[in-house]
Parts: C-alpha cells; structure tokens; sequence
C-alpha cells in the first residue's frame, strides 16, 4: 500500500540568527526565527511523512510549546520520523521539495542537504530531490522577510 503526504512550512527571517537549511548551516546575514533551529525544509519534509502515515502534523508530535524542543537541531526530528516509520512499517518511496527563498541562492548548497537528510532517515540520496527558487522581489519572500519550503512525500508498506 502506497501513501501520500505534502507539508509547507514557513519561518520568519531575521538578522542574529543562523540559517539552517536542510541539516546544512548556511553563511547569510539573517537567519530562521523560530523555536527549533527554523529548518523549514526539514520541518516540511519531517510533517509530510508525519502524514502520509496519518499521525497528525509536527506540531502534534512535537509542540513548540514544550521546552525540550527550544533551540533543537531539526536533525533530531529526522531520526524520530525515521523511527516511526520503522514502528509503523513502512519506507520512503522518494521525497520532493522545495525551497522559496529570495537570497542566499541555494543551488551548490543542495548537494550536501541530501546528503544530511539521507543520513538522518537512513535513505539513499537518491530518493531526495530538492529545487529552489525565489520570490522574484515579490511579497515577504523578495522582501527576505522569510521564506517557506513544501514537500511531498510517497511512503509504501514494507
């Protein structure tokens, strides 16, 4: 049985913070606010899993009103995930995101980010695909007063 799951998550950008972005630490004067590291891309990769196995979200699993996760690597949500679809029998088939954002530009950066995440979910690298793009000036993406990143995800029975 095959099944399907698709997230977006967004996080506000600001300066004194760091850029995290699919397990990858990125130079940039601005980083994600939130209250894990921000890694939008994994938190939307993380809650489209969360959902093709019909759990709920992220924020279900792992509230961002419970200290534990104050300041957390995003990483350690990977593993979890990872965890319970191992618990609940099943394997990625193959994940497809994106990543909207006005600058850095994240094209030699993607390399590394799928090899990141293939490790934490115990996943060959080529069953990630990752595209980024801009806001093109546009809205609070081209302002660089943000940015968001989607996934899909299609998971199957072992």
């Amino acid at each position: 049985m095959y099944r399907i799951g698709q997230s977006k998550d967004i996080h506000r950008l600001a300066e004194g913070r760091k850029l995290v972005i699919g397990t990858v630490e990125i130079p940039f004067n601005k980083g994600s606010v939130a209250h894990s590291d921000g890694d939008a891309l994994v938190h939307a990769i993380v809650e489209s899993i969360i959902g093709a196995m019909g759990l709920g979200d992220i924020g279900k699993l792992y509230p961002d009103t419970d200290s534990k996760y104050k300041d957390i690597s995003s990483s350690y949500f990977l593993v979890n995930v990872k965890d319970l679809l191992n618990k609940n029998n099943y394997v990625i088939c193959n994940i497809d995101s994106t990543v909207v954002i006005e600058k850095p530009m994240l094209s030699k950066y993607i390399p590394e980010m799928k090899k990141g995440i293939a490790k934490y979910l115990e996943i060959d690298e080529t069953l990630i695909n990752i595209k980024a793009t801009r806001g093109e000036g546009i809205g609070y993406i081209g302002s660089q007063e943000g940015y968001e990143a989607y996934s899909v995800v299609i998971i199957k029975q072992k």
